[in-house]
Formats: C-alpha cells, structure tokens, sequence
C-alpha cells in the first residue's frame, strides 16, 4: 500500500479562514523547498518565509516549518506553510506544490504513511479521526488516551501474558518424552484466569468507549398525546419538536443528540402508535417500528393518570427482544404526584413530568445505566473504541475461555495451543500488527484529505 510518491494537501476546513495550512510530505523534499521558499530552513523551527512561484514572485508571506526525515509525523520529510487562509491564496500555494512534483493527498494518507513508517499503530491512526470528530469532552478525553497509545499498552500487555503462555504450552508439545505435569508445575489454570480477567477489564472498557464514540440510540415511543415531543423538548433544552394536543402531531422520526455526563445519546420521538386512515401517519408509524429495530433502549411513555394498557401491552411485546425497555409515566403534574423510580413486574419504571421536568434527572441517570454507562468511572480509564476493536475483543475472549476449557480437562494439549494462537491473533490485528489491506483502506479512507 506504500506509496513513495511526494503528497501535499490543504489541512485546514475548507472556506475563509485567519491561517490556511498545507502539508508536504515525501522523501527528499529539499529540492521542492528550495523552489517555495528560496531556502531550506533550520528542521523543527517555525521560519517567517516568502511562500514563491515559478517566476521567484510572492504568492505569500509566513510560517514554514520543516520536519526532517524520521522526525516527524509520517516518518518522511514534511513541510507545513501557514499562510493567510482565504480560499484564493492557499489554493495558488497548492497548485504550485503540485506543479512542483507533489500529487494531491488521498484521505487519511499522511496518517496512513505514519502507519507504514512505524510512527503510530492502528489504534492510534484511528484515535487521531476520533478525536477530530469527538462531540464531547468525555469522547474527546477517551480518543486522546488512545492516542497517547493507552489502549495500545493494555493490548500490548495481553499479548505478551499470552505468548509466555503459549511458550510453557509449546514446551510441553516439543518434549512430551518429560515426565511432567505441566499443568499444575506451570500453574496455566490459574494464569489462564487471571488473564480472562484482564482482557474483561480491557473489553468493559472499550465498551463505554465505543459508546462515547458512537453514542446510543434512544426511541421514544408510546401511544398518540401521552408527552412523546415534551419529553425529547425537555431533554434537548429546546423546542425541537411541535407540541400540541392534537394526536397525531408527530407524523415522523425526529432525532436529536443530546449530552448526559458527556455521554452522546440520540433520542428519537416517534410517531404515535395507534390504528390510523392517514396515510402520513400511516408512513411515520412504520418508520416508529423501524427505529425500534435499531435503538439501544425504548422509553415507553404513558399518561400517568392511565395504567398499563393492553395497547400498550401489545406494544411491549413487539419490541425486539434484546431490546431494554424503560417505561416512562408522564404527567405527574396532573396529579400532584412525586418523582420516583421503581422495579416493578419486570419492568424499570419512572415517574415524571416532562412539562415542569421534574423527575427529569432520575430518568437521565436510569438511562446511562441501562445504555451501560457508570457516570462514577466517566473518562477514567477508557478507551475510544470502534466496533472492530469490540469484536476483535470479543474473538479473543470466546478463544481464552476455550483454552481454560481445555486445560480443565487435561486433554489435547494442541487444541489449547491452537485457541491460545487464535487469541493472540485476535488481539494483535487492534494495533494492526496482523490487519488486512482491505481493512487498512477502509479505515484511512473515511480521514480528512489533509491528515
């Protein structure tokens, strides 16, 4: 995937801007530098320089920085021109870096070129679009610490107690003439274990990790008029939704992303369920159904001066069924009752006034604990996370429980080997140390065109 082509882009958002930035990066960029600059500056110092065209002419005037060869983000010479950012001038610098030698960058190439150059593993590659694109300062607390190469550390950790494993397990399939009992003089069990409970720890992590990333869907549904549009105006903290007393209002999904504890949440209002000739509305209650089937957890509200109705009834047993469910009794103020929470008939319940918000804070903190979040360990010690690293997470536990299966029993000693080898494999392809082509392509190819 290497490529030694020399690659320049503009690294800042497109449009006017105070400073405009452009990098160049590549192998024996002086030639190409002393044609911008006239000069070739002192590496590592920020230089006030004339930025000039193929007549010596200014195009520019300011900050040229050079990183010499491996000191510097790709691990190539890299030149970065911070100019004034208006659309016409750093465009013109381009064009020059480009009639110069260079190509224009694919996205996500120079961290690409990182990747390949030992700079960053993958793990931290990724954390870098992460933390560009993090929507909360947890989010963006979490992507640093992978990028600082935490998350890296604990991997790197679970693969060195599983190759001193695998090593004692080798051993006993390269001399099985010894006379023995590798089982118990090695202690494995008990290693085997102890390592489980490390990679648990790891994958809890990652979990609430990724939930910073991706965030959780939340739907909100009900029958016609019991607070659906108050409830998501409440917790957005502004009129988003239409309001009236008319049922039906809602002929479609509306989502908004919202914070708790800085944690990212999409609720999704939901039209009314109820049988219907509307043929709008008829089109917004299959879009309700559709977004039940994607959401991480249903808030069900219901009018608190009713009971569990058999419409709602009915409603519950529709939902998927891995699906949480909170149900939700509005308009306590209708009746002067108090805010609560409570456990009842196999349901959590909360009880609240999305007119007046009271209760509003007890439904925030049941929400974060059934999305598996614990606001007590918010941005300690964790992990920005994607769904590869999950799965690899999850691969390498379901390998590590089999191999403490097979060193229980004492037999085929090979299988336990083999498990042990999966395991590490698993893990090893988060920091990209075992990663396909394909794999890498996707992953730098949703970056920005500059980085």
């Amino acid at each position: 995937m290497y490529s030694s082509d020399i690659i320049a882009a503009i690294a800042t958002p497109p449009g006017r801007g105070g400073i405009g930035i452009i990098r160049i990066s590549g192998n024996d960029l002086e030639e190409i530098i002393q044609q911008l600059l006239g000069d070739l500056p002192k590496p590592r110092y920020a230089s006030l320089n004339y930025f000039l065209d193929q007549n010596h002419e200014v195009i520019d005037h300011g900050i040229a920085i050079y990183y010499a060869a491996p000191h510097s983000y790709t691990g190539e010479d890299v030149l970065e021109l911070h100019g004034h950012g208006g659309p016409a001038v750093i465009n013109l610098l381009l064009k020059r870096c480009l009639a110069l030698g260079a190509r224009l960058a694919e996205p996500g190439e120079f961290t690409l070129r990182a990747y390949l150059n030992n700079k960053i593993d993958l793990v931290q590659a990724e954390s870098i679009a992460d933390l560009i694109d993090a929507s909360t300062a947890g989010a963006a607390r979490s992507a640093l610490r992978s990028l600082q190469g935490k998350f890296s550390e604990a991997i790197h950790e679970l693969v060195r107690a599983l190759i001193d494993l695998r090593i004692q397990v080798e051993a006993a399939l390269d001399f099985p003439e010894e006379d023995i009992d590798w089982l118990e003089t090695t202690h494995l069990k008990t290693q085997l274990n102890q390592l489980y409970e490390k990679l648990e720890k790891v994958y809890v992590s990652s979990q609430r990790g990724n939930l910073l990333r991706e965030g959780a869907k939340i739907v909100l549904i009900g029958q016609p008029n019991v607070g659906k549009s108050s409830l998501l105006n409440r917790l957005a903290g502004d009129e988003v939704a239409i309001v009236t007393e008319i049922p039906g209002t809602t002929r479609d999904a509306i989502q908004q992303l919202i914070q708790i504890d800085g944690v990212p949440l999409h609720i999704i209002d939901t039209a009314g369920l109820r049988e219907t000739e509307d043929i709008v509305e008829k089109k917004g209650i299959e879009r309700t159904y559709t977004a039940m089937e994607q959401a991480d957890l249903a808030l069900l509200l219901i009018d608190s001066q009713n009971e569990l109705s058999e419409a709602d009834q009915n409603l519950l047993s529709k939902l998927p069924v891995n699906l949480p469910v909170l149900i939700v009794f509005n308009k306590i103020d209708l009746l002067n009752q108090p805010a609560k929470s409570e456990d009842k008939n196999g349901y959590s319940m909360i009880y609240l006034s999305a007119k007046t918000g009271v209760g509003i804070e007890i439904l925030c903190e049941k929400i974060l604990t059934l999305v598996g979040w614990r606001s007590h360990v918010a941005g300690e010690g964790i992990f920005m996370a994607r769904q590869r690293h999950l799965q690899a997470l999850d691969q390498a536990q379901r390998h590590l429980s089999n191999a403490i299966a097979w060193a229980s029993s004492g037999k085929a000693i090979e299988v336990l080997a083999e498990e042990l080898r999966l395991a590490q494999y698993s893990l090893s392809s988060i920091v990209g140390e075992f990663s396909a082509d394909d794999l890498l392509g996707e992953i730098f190819s949703h970056f920005c065109i500059g980085k």
